[in-house]
């Protein structure tokens, strides 16, 4: 199995590409449409840098996995998947975060709060397969509702649930995250063996570090995660991010980047004169 990760400096994603290299079958993990809300104009340049990977390997997609309805990028799976192929993939509990931000966004009846905007949704436990390769999805609610893990051979995929043991964890203050369940969800994977591969979806770079960094292993984050090191209790811990969560600002993409990831990457439905509009709701978040 051989893991490629690119990394986006505008959002601070990394976007992973896992494959079997008997087979060739590959997933692609959080991928990203580069998008300038000052101008509400979208681009596809670190998507073409993952694509044109793709095709000089000769890889087949099977899965375009996102681990969440992220909040800081929009997803460029759509584009991947005419040009690639493969199945768009999130967790079956979307259906919570798109039926919470209907309302946010007020959503017109014909927005389907079902999931099927996605070709696939993941329950926890189930699994898949990248030719040889076993893979399984785990739920770790927190940050959202409906965040997954995957777990492909000896690497896991967290999403936004860890970072680098440096920056600790993700907040848990938007609609529908809990600290609480963050905690068990982080303790949960914490379970898998020490050498297992830790590939992050963000670095924000800590303060006393000079390079973006976006793989470690659980044995690390067990040891040194300075959120969530053994040792740290649940209370303490949710103490700690709501304390920090109160401080943070919202992320600068996260009205348009939520509107078109609950659509598994595909914009609004265009109006009349055929342009697609993005909401943005006053004094409500």
């Amino acid at each position: 199995m051989h893991v490629q990760s690119f990394f986006d400096e505008a959002t601070f994603t990394a976007t992973h590409i896992v494959h079997d290299s008997v087979s060739l079958q590959a997933a692609i993990i959080d991928p990203v449409l580069d998008f300038d809300p000052a101008s509400g104009r979208t681009s596809t340049n670190s998507a073409r840098g993952v694509a044109t990977y793709v095709e000089a390997l000769g890889l087949r997609v099977v899965l375009l996995m996102e681990t969440h309805a992220h909040a800081d990028h929009l997803s460029a799976a759509p584009w991947l998947k005419a040009r690639l192929g493969g199945e768009i993939t999130i967790g079956r509990d979307i259906v919570t975060v798109q039926e919470t931000f209907a309302g946010i966004f007020n959503e017109p009846a014909s927005f389907a709060r079902d999931g099927s905007q996605f070709d696939r949704l993941l329950g926890d436990g189930e699994s898949f397969a990248l030719g040889a390769i076993e893979g399984i999805a785990l739920h770790v609610p927190g940050h959202t509702p409906a965040c997954m893990a995957y777990l492909i051979g000896d690497a896991l995929f967290v999403g936004d649930t860890l970072f680098m043991p440096d920056y600790g964890t993700a907040r848990a203050d938007f609609p529908g995250g809990d600290a609480a369940t963050l905690f068990r969800s982080i303790r949960r994977l914490m379970q898998l063996p020490d050498a297992t591969r830790v590939f992050l979806c963000h670095d924000y770079k800590a303060p006393d570090r000079t390079q973006f960094a976006w793989e470690t292993t659980i044995g690390t984050e067990r040891a040194h995660n300075i959120h969530v090191h053994d040792g740290v209790e649940e209370a303490g811990f949710v103490a700690m991010r709501q304390a920090r969560d109160a401080t943070l600002g919202m992320p600068r993409l996260i009205l348009p980047s939520v509107q078109v990831n609950i659509r598994a990457g595909h914009m609004p439905e265009p109006e009349a004169n055929g342009v697609s509009y993005l909401k943005l709701p006053i004094d409500l978040l």
